[in-house]
């Protein structure tokens, strides 16, 4: 496992893959306050979309090890059913055994997921397919979501069309061309975020494309707003 740590920050892959990451924010910051307000909409949306308490089996892609931050494993913090949570990390996680009894904690990596088709109920994900590199990952990583899928998948990743980079917190350069974006995030010292495989936003019209390449008819593409822009993307995909 590799790990990087640039002062706030703390990240770490296992395989090649980034599961999930840390935005460059501490845990008492507006932009910390932010996210976890996002976080909260996003589960007040799937709450609306779809009947939690009628699910047997829900697993979370891309739980964090991460113990501090309110927004992180927000899911496990709000589901009243951790017995019914199956939590995947590339990240040693597995202390949330002991904090949401009855919850099952699995290492494994999002792009080859160590589950039989149609395992779980619901395929929860949040904040990863951004952080699973190359286009053709991020449908990759859609079709495991709905091959271990039995009913649905709930993908969430933020907005590339919102003004705010939040993992970042710079404004607007994300909307420039990718290898542009990339450059300019080098030369002003955010090596990290300018990695493909460690950053790849998306837009509405990118996760429709990657359904149809998937041929996934049955969807829909849900948004939260923050200070009056779409600030996450919600795919809702049922089988």
């Amino acid at each position: 496992m590799k790990k990087y740590q640039d002062k706030n920050m703390f990240i770490a892959t296992a395989g090649g893959d980034v599961e999930h990451t840390y935005s460059l924010h501490g845990k008492d910051s507006l932009i910390e306050k932010a996210v976890n307000y996002a976080r909260l909409k996003i589960y007040k949306m799937l709450s609306k979309t779809i009947n939690l308490n009628k699910l047997e089996s829900i697993v979370d892609i891309g739980a964090t090890a991460d113990k501090l931050k309110n927004s992180s494993n927000f899911f496990e913090k709000l589901y009243p059913f951790p017995e019914r949570i199956t939590a995947l990390s590339n990240q040693e996680a597995s202390w949330l055994e002991k904090e949401y009894k009855g919850l099952k904690f699995v290492y494994g990596t999002a792009l080859d997921m160590p589950f039989s088709d149609n395992s779980f109920d619901l395929v929860f994900s949040s904040a990863v397919i951004e952080h699973v590199g190359s286009i053709n990952n991020q449908s990759k990583f859609i079709a495991e979501c709905c091959r271990v899928s039995k009913k649905y998948v709930f993908i969430t990743t933020p907005n590339r069309h919102y003004p705010i980079e939040l993992h970042t917190a710079l404004p607007l350069i994300h909307w420039l061309p990718k290898k542009i974006h990339r450059k300019i995030l080098k030369i002003i010292g955010k090596d990290f975020f300018a990695i493909e495989e460690n950053l790849n936003l998306l837009t509405k019209k990118e996760i429709r494309n990657l359904c149809k390449q998937n041929g996934i008819e049955k969807l829909k593409i849900l948004t939260i707003n923050f200070l009056g822009f779409p600030s996450n993307l919600l795919l809702v995909i049922e089988k």
